[in-house]
């Protein structure tokens, strides 16, 4: 009988906890981890470079304000997958200064006259001044240092 007791207790305990989450969050979608997942996942999210106020919602058209803002496509490397591939379209800013760009963000550089697109896992002060490390979110290695001039976009919206 004190088992049954127990369970109910607490089972109201995280019911009602529920109803008070929802109550607090109540126009917000919160995300749900259960387990492990396979894939390999950033530890830190991007930064948030959209206000709400930029972002206007009619019937049939959404207007996100942003000066500067393009369009990018992706190549099918699977390197950033499921976060973006070939099929995803993604809105890109280029980046006033060093200070904006943070750990978490998805930023396009050139390297070896290529460009390449990953998240920043890292920034650091060296002896040449500001460094960044970048991964594929699906890569088991890093990019090695790369410096503010070889940024030339960071990934501010991804349209599915």
């Amino acid at each position: 009988m004190k088992e049954i007791f127990i369970f109910i207790a607490i089972f109201l305990l995280g019911f009602f906890m529920c109803l008070l989450i929802t109550f607090v969050y109540n126009d917000v979608e919160m995300p749900l981890r259960i387990g492990e997942v396979s894939i390999v996942e950033p530890s830190v999210s991007p930064g948030d470079w959209i206000k709400e106020e930029q972002i206007a919602i009619y019937e049939n058209a959404i207007v996100i304000d942003i000066e500067g803002a393009s369009l990018s496509r992706y190549a099918a490397t699977g390197s950033m997958k499921p976060v973006l591939d070939a099929e995803s379209n993604g809105i890109r800013i280029v980046p006033e200064n060093e200070e904006q760009v943070e750990v978490g963000d998805i930023v396009t550089f050139e390297k070896n006259g290529e460009l390449i697109i990953h998240r920043i896992i890292e920034k650091g002060i060296d002896e040449q001044g500001t460094y960044f490390i970048t991964k594929g979110d699906k890569n088991n290695v890093t990019d090695g240092k790369i410096r503010f001039k070889d940024i030339k976009y960071v990934t501010i919206a991804i349209i599915y």
